[in-house]
């Protein structure tokens, strides 16, 4: 531990978890990034699944690095003797307890969350689940697309024609702060009662808060909320244009003085904002196609650049439409060094900074474990040998 880290928000604070794929994993890596002493317990031998997603980060799996930077990987069978020994000799050093095993292979283990805060009253400790307890799917399998499918995420991402998934975990992603979130509340009300917590989230329930703008849509409406592709749904213009030099770029209007901003300074024609088709949001929602050509036909005489520049004068929202490879080169990542390596069992791998940026604390940016690489040092301050 190097002075910074004793210094950090979560320092002296233990998180044991039990702990595979992306939803769990991801919180407690919040948790490690400010100075919480992470344990992330691994089945011996392969580990956790997602360290072979994929072997692209020096033979490590990119998704792996992204969740588990600065823990310390035990790997034991909970369901052996020995195993078991070495976790009854941990949790009561812990202060969170973390699982997200199949459902309920927690209760017959006696590691559910309420099961926990029975034997260990100031300890914070919380289930994973799909679907959450209750309720006819609440013994059923759940990963991050299947979760998306049952919650309609890709009944309103992609075209008109097709549905298409989110691109990123984004299941997993809501889950994981939620349980960051139920973690630090349940930190905070420890310190004024003594009490520990135990508490359940589930990535549907995560989802379904995600899901409330076009679910409160279509409630209200009796209709869904359409699939536009990159456009937005309930507002224009805001979405992709083409512009005269071939590429593309976005922008959005958000209220009637953007809108009369961007006739005025962008398009150069500021009477243009009081046309009978296009003056109100639902009007030009109404009439969107026509507003796309109008707009499309004063940038065909542009370059992207040229008009982004007009978008910046007239103070509306604009941006690239950016590669992976563009965004791995944007200048506002490197000017503010967001882009960082660490250490694994495979060499320096990329990493981003985490997004919190608190002045004159630097965060956690330790190495990715080996399978079980800590499992010696973590048995001998156990005075438990080498049993696992």
């Amino acid at each position: 531990m190097d002075g910074n880290e004793a210094e950090l928000p979560l320092s002296g604070v233990t998180v044991v978890s039990l702990e595979q794929a992306i939803a769990a994993p991801l919180a407690s890596r919040h948790l490690a990034d400010w100075g919480a002493r992470v344990i992330k317990i691994e089945r011996p031998g392969t580990g956790d699944f997602c360290r072979d997603y994929d072997h692209v980060m020096n033979g490590m799996s990119s998704q792996f690095v992204w969740t588990n930077r600065s823990k310390e990987s035990l790997a034991i069978d909970i369901k052996s003797e020995d195993g078991r020994k070495v976790l009854d000799a941990l949790l009561p050093q812990a202060d969170v307890f973390i699982q997200n095993l199949a459902p309920g292979a927690a209760e017959r283990l006696g590691l559910d969350a309420a099961s926990l805060v029975r034997r260990y009253p100031r300890i914070i400790a919380c289930d994973v689940s799909g679907y959450g307890p209750g309720g006819p799917y609440s013994d059923k399998k759940a990963y991050d697309l299947l979760v998306q499918c049952e919650a309609g995420v890709l009944a309103i991402n992609g075209t008109e024609a097709e549905p298409a998934k989110v691109g990123l975990s984004v299941v997993d992603i809501a889950t994981g702060m939620y349980i960051l979130n139920g973690v630090l509340m349940a930190l905070y009300r420890r310190e004024r009662t003594g009490k520990g917590t135990a508490f359940q989230a589930s990535l549907f329930d995560s989802i379904t808060d995600w899901m409330s703008y076009p679910a409160f849509y279509t409630q209200s409406t009796g209709r869904p909320l359409p699939r536009t592709g990159a456009r937005h749904a309930t507002i224009a213009p805001y979405g992709p244009f083409r512009v005269g030099d071939g590429n593309t770029i976005f922008f959005g209007i958000q209220n009637d003085r953007e809108w009369r901003s961007l006739c005025s300074t962008v398009l150069g024609d500021a009477g243009f904002a009081e046309h009978p088709s296009f003056r109100t949001n639902p009007l030009r929602m109404q009439n969107r196609d026509d507003l796309q050509a109008h707009i499309e036909q004063r940038f065909a005489s542009m370059t992207g650049e040229e008009v982004l520049r007009l978008l910046d004068e007239a103070a509306i929202a604009n941006a690239h439409l950016n590669s992976v490879e563009a965004f791995l080169a944007h200048e506002q990542l490197h000017a503010r060094s967001r882009v960082q390596s660490v250490g694994s069992p495979c060499g320096p791998v990329m990493s981003f900074l985490p997004a919190l940026t608190i002045p004159g604390l630097t965060p956690r940016m330790d190495p990715v474990p080996d399978v079980g690489q800590h499992n010696q040092a973590i048995l001998s301050e156990l005075g438990l040998g080498k049993e696992t």
